[in-house]
């Protein structure tokens, strides 16, 4: 019955120290830029082979 209550603590402790520090990225900006990752795609550059291949 002890290791119950010792993994039920811990468990508490872990998922606690998972809240803090999701609402530490919150505070520190790291979820503002919702905008760039769904265009990053579009302005990768081209790739090496195409460029060979546009000049002949």
């Amino acid at each position: 019955m002890g290791v119950i209550i010792l993994l039920i603590i811990a468990g508490v402790l872990v998922a606690g120290g998972f809240l803090i520090a999701f609402f530490w990225a919150v505070r520190s900006g790291q979820f503002d830029d919702t905008y760039s990752p769904s265009v990053r795609i579009l302005f990768d550059d081209k790739p090496k082979d195409q460029d060979d291949q546009t000049e002949n």
